[in-house]
């Protein structure tokens, strides 16, 4: 259950309501009428709440949970133990994201600008915003419809932010463009010089970042996570792409559309990213490369070579993934053969 003092209490629906809602369906129909009054995990659900289960090998747990309902995949429903009542669905993880949400929406605080905060005469400001304390918003700025803008952050000159964008707390936006519905999570530096210069005997010169970012719709950018922009083109984020916490982008990179790019990775300058890739946690990209549409690379990794569409990446140098755990087991086998004594 939620903690009370940051989340508000949800109002029970009953199981007609839910699947209704979430797109599965029951496995007993007379079950409609039970009513679900919040959301838990299978270990610490209790009978009037909604859990679920999307991984195999949380089974154990399933068999033991004294939830009220559960939503599982068809293929789960002889192992459910008696008294839960099931929820059907082919995507249980995302059903069940979908019921959380229908409990606990997101609540947007009301319209208003903050006497606080400081903005340009020049700036446009849309209709039903919330600007919070200690914001300042620059010359010629853009804010759209609804936007949301959380305290001490600084918006730029020029910046423009499509409807519905949410800003977090401590953000720095500037040299930007940022699409309608995205989110920007507190900490995040937007638009800052990327990391370029000229270097000889004599020392280093700097190279004037002359580009932007530009954001597409629907996108997040997770909280503390960098993104430079161009230094002649532009720095750009694809539409629909979730970015987590953490992660560094820097100058001329180019991500396609709903990539997912997991905390610590560092994508090095004018690298590229097709649509729907995946780089796991930790990963290092260099600079200049191609990663094709629908890649996925493995935690950890090191890419130092452009990477085909389709293909899935791992180790460091990265590899294809089947190379790579072949030369594991092939290593692995000539230790242990020497190891044994063997010459």
């Amino acid at each position: 259950m939620a903690d009370p003092r940051f989340f508000k209490k949800p109002q029970a629906l009953s199981l007609a309501q839910v699947v209704g809602k979430i797109g599965a369906k029951l496995y007993v129909a007379s079950d409609a009428d039970y009513l679900v009054t919040d959301v838990a995990a299978l270990d610490t659900a209790q009978d009037g709440q909604l859990s679920f289960l999307d991984n195999k090998k949380y089974k154990d747990q399933f068999e033991k949970t004294k939830a009220g309902a559960c939503i599982i995949h068809p293929d789960m429903v002889e192992f459910a133990p008696d008294g839960v009542r099931l929820i059907l669905s082919e995507s249980p993880y995302k059903a069940y994201a979908t019921a959380a949400q229908i409990f606990y929406p997101e609540t947007r605080p009301d319209p208003m600008i903050s006497k606080f905060s400081s903005i340009h005469p020049d700036a446009k400001i849309g209709q039903g915003v919330h600007i919070a304390d200690f914001v300042t918003i620059g010359a010629g700025a853009e804010i759209g419809d609804y936007v949301w803008i959380d305290s001490h952050t600084s918006i730029g000159a020029g910046v423009i932010l499509g409807d519905y964008v949410r800003i977090g707390n401590n953000a720095t936006v500037s040299h930007a463009v940022i699409g309608s519905h995205s989110r920007v999570y507190p900490g995040v530096r937007i638009g800052q010089d990327g990391f370029g210069f000229a270097i000889d005997p004599t020392g280093f010169v700097k190279v004037p970042q002359l580009g932007r970012v530009m954001v597409g719709d629907h996108v997040e950018i997770g909280a503390n996570t960098t993104v430079d922009r161009g230094a002649s083109g532009d720095t750009v984020i694809g539409s629909g792409s979730w970015i987590d916490n953490l992660v560094q982008i820097g100058h001329n990179v180019k991500i396609g559309r709903a990539c997912v790019i997991v905390a610590q990775v560092g994508i090095a300058g004018s690298s590229e990213l097709g649509d729907f890739v995946v780089l796991a946690g930790q990963v290092g990209v260099a600079g200049h490369l191609k990663i094709g549409a629908m890649a996925k690379v493995a935690a950890q990794s090191g890419v130092t070579k452009n990477i085909p569409a389709k293909e899935e990446w791992m180790g460091y140098p990265a590899m294809p993934m089947k190379r790579y755990l072949r030369q594991s087991v092939y290593l692995s086998k000539v230790i242990d053969h020497k190891k044994e004594g063997h010459n």
